[in-house]
């Protein structure tokens, strides 16, 4: 089964490993994606985010573009086995041509630092998709998941009052009418709605869930969903074990099953329809406790959907026709 993932934070792991003078490849390595790993899952393709964690870093411009030439580096290392797609057509001849594709994207539209000669730089080098925001103020919107005054955050309240700024309005219809996907993961739920004000095109929540099945703000409430469903989008299922179940306090051994993954999808499912529905993993960027514990694995994702019940067509949908309907759309 063919698979498009819309979110891993793996380029980040390679670009700090360097730092550190850890020899990181995406060849092969202990990460939870790698080129070999993803050949044995099966990829069409994967979303390789940029992200950048403004609170850590002094130049985030600066950082994202470091961070695209590890990306151009590493596809370079790996030109036989992988190749850039910049859109629907690109991945179909990729694949023709016996490759998976790797997808430009970042995590943090706060690199953009809301200058639209930037985003439309960041576009020529390749960018495809910008997730909003991450878990910061970022000058165009907020998160949901902000630190509190005494530097805790609360994962089940909401920002429903704070959304876009006014340069993230002209940031989100500049990404439009580039053919940038607008990522609403991490972003407010004030800033979700905004989205849907002010653009026209489908967007996506690449590594997000149901909140309505684990009570989590990373999460989409039924009524975003809907939306986001009759818009064409798409949400990525997110592997993190907080945010597929709400864990008992007492329970130690906390871990990311597949079939959490698959409660969620048939929440979605029955809630809004399946074509709503991907996968964004967010490997490489969430804690280990995995029961599916690198892209090789997505096989078992699959055999579990079949035993719930799932049609061929639905788990085709969910695991990259979804996705590639986005791309086709918007790129």
């Amino acid at each position: 089964m063919k698979v498009i993932d819309m979110h891993c934070d793996t380029i980040m792991a390679i670009y700090e490993g360097e730092k550190k003078n850890e020899k990181l490849e995406l060849r092969q390595s202990d990460l939870n994606i790698s080129v070999e790993k993803m050949e044995k899952g099966d990829y069409l393709a994967q979303c390789f985010a940029m992200f950048v964690p403004l609170g850590n870093v002094e130049n985030a411009f600066e950082t994202v573009n470091e961070m695209i030439d590890v990306f151009y580096q590493e596809l370079d290392k790996n030109s036989d086995k992988l190749a850039l797609a910049l859109n629907y057509e690109d991945i179909i001849k990729n694949q023709k041509e016996g490759k998976m594709s790797a997808v430009l994207t970042i995590e943090e539209g706060g690199t953009t630092k809301g200058n639209l000669h930037f985003l439309r730089n960041l576009y020529r080098l390749g960018v495809r998709m910008i997730t909003l925001t991450w878990n910061y103020e970022n000058g165009i919107g907020f998160p949901n998941l902000m630190k509190k005054t005494d530097g805790t955050t609360d994962s089940t309240i909401p920002n429903t009052k704070d959304g876009l700024t006014k340069e993230g309005i002209a940031l989100v219809q500049e990404m439009e009418r580039l053919g940038i996907i607008i990522d609403v993961s991490h972003l407010s739920d004030a800033g979700f709605y905004d989205v849907l004000k002010y653009t026209t095109k489908p967007f996506v929540a690449s590594h997000s869930n149901a909140r309505g099945q684990c009570n989590h703000v990373r999460n989409m409430t039924d009524d975003m969903i809907l939306k986001l469903a009759q818009r064409g989008g798409v949400m990525g299922i997110n592997y993190a074990a907080s945010f597929l179940e709400v864990p008992s306090t007492d329970d130690t051994n906390f871990m990311s099953t597949i079939d959490n993954m698959v409660k969620h999808i048939q929440y979605i499912k029955n809630l809004a329809g399946i074509d709503c529905i991907g996968l964004g993993s967010d490997f490489d960027g969430i804690p280990q406790n995995l029961e599916m514990k690198d892209a090789s694995e997505l096989p078992e994702l699959e055999k579990a959907m079949i035993k719930a019940g799932f049609s061929q067509e639905e788990i085709e949908k969910v695991f990259y026709k979804n996705v590639l309907r986005v791309f086709k759309e918007v790129l």
